[in-house]
């Protein structure tokens, strides 16, 4: 993963071209894509191309695509959400809370 200005890039190898192709995760709209041959090469392709995004909301007027709600709609077997209940439970908080928690600690 890489990180810039706030915006996080997942990047994989595509064997065929023999490059990296990475894309911005955690927004709404298509996303932001790039691509480079070396690692030094993604990362800059990365930075620039949050750059880019950046400037192209400025220069429209538009806010760029980064916030969330905070609330997640989530479904699970119904055994895995008795578990949950009971360890925010035995913590002493709120389900909401723990569940959080397990994300910040993962």
């Amino acid at each position: 993963m890489l990180e810039y200005k706030g915006y996080v890039g997942v990047v994989e190898y595509e064997p065929d071209d023999k490059a990296f192709h990475g894309k911005v995760v955690g927004l709404t709209s298509d996303g932001i894509h790039f691509q480079g041959s070396t690692a030094d090469e993604v990362e800059t392709a990365f930075q620039e191309s949050v750059d880019d995004y950046l400037d192209w909301c400025e220069q429209d007027g538009i806010e760029p695509d980064r916030s969330y709600s905070g609330s997640i709609a989530l479904r699970v077997d119904p055994a895995f959400h008795r578990k949950a209940v009971i360890q925010a439970a035995a913590e002493g908080v709120s389900i909401s809370r723990w569940i959080e928690h397990q994300i910040e600690i993962a």
